[in-house]
């Protein structure tokens, strides 16, 4: 999966979640496209037709184009009547009923990767409240493209060619993410969030063999810190459990892979497709 791909798949599930954190009846959103100083709005949620769908928004232009171009969140009362944007997208704006619009940007690594919108049917301000909820919802995506982006680097920093850099070395370093990602996705509260990332951290394994023995998630978090070199008491302190724990979950995935030490048990797993 690409990066583009990967944003694409999140900015689907977002402008729903705006909608649920902020309230508003309506929401939208696109990336900007790659090599193209533009927004493709691609996803709609309580839109009521198909106006505002696959509309290319310019870099500058309107409500989104003026975020992308200053890279902050920007917000009107009434789109049509402000004098604070331009007006090429009034005719699809007008077609949705929308009045009161804010768009946030969605920055990673201080380049503006989308934009989410939220609008009003009716013509009142929007308060502070409501664009930091929305504002929220862009950094948890933000989060997401983060670390996608990082998996992806580095996956492909762990197949160079063989006499550019040290394979050993590069898959050590991909072990280590695998973990670190594996452990990151409890602390995300938002479930679509949470499994995106999971999602991302499979990128780094191979795909499960048929048959293969299943892990229960806590296994497998204990599993990808042995597998990078931690010891039991490392793991507990990265995983936020207590060191027994740990090692009931240590011993339980070591029983279900057929394994009698901590070594056999993380090889069977890469065997399995399990562990990078």
């Amino acid at each position: 999966m690409t990066a583009d791909a990967a944003g694409t798949v999140e900015i689907g599930g977002a402008p729903a979640r705006l909608r649920r954190a902020t309230g508003l009846p309506v929401a939208f959103g696109g990336l900007v496209e790659s090599g193209r100083p533009q927004i493709r709005i691609s996803e709609l949620s309580g839109t009521t037709t198909a106006a505002l769908r696959s509309l290319v928004v310019t870099s500058g232009s309107g409500l989104g184009g003026k975020a992308v171009a200053l890279a902050r969140p920007c917000a009107v009362t009434d789109y049509s009547n402000s004098r604070q944007i331009s007006h090429e997208y009034d005719v699809p704006v007008a077609a949705e009923g929308i009045r009161s619009v804010l768009a946030v940007p969605v920055v990673v690594r201080r380049r503006v990767r989308g934009v989410l919108y939220g609008a009003l049917r009716s013509a009142q301000p929007l308060g502070d409240r409501t664009l930091g909820a929305a504002m929220a919802v862009a950094r948890d995506v933000e989060q997401v493209l983060v670390v996608r982006d990082e998996a992806q680097e580095l996956l492909a920093a762990a197949r160079p060619e063989p006499a550019v850099l040290d394979r050993g070395a590069a898959w050590e370093q991909v072990r280590e993410a695998h973990a670190a990602l594996r452990a990151l996705a409890p602390r995300i509260a938002d479930p679509l969030l949470r499994a995106e990332l999971l999602a991302a951290c499979g990128l780094l394994t191979a795909a499960p063999r048929a048959g293969s023995v299943t892990l229960a998630p806590r296994e497998l978090d204990v599993l990808s810190w042995v597998a990078a070199g931690a010891t039991n008491a490392a793991v507990a302190e990265r995983l936020g459990l207590r060191p027994e724990t740990v090692k009931g979950y240590l011993r339980s995935a070591m029983r279900k892979l057929g394994a009698h030490t901590r070594g056999e048990a993380v090889t069977a797993a890469r065997r399995a497709g399990l562990l990078p």
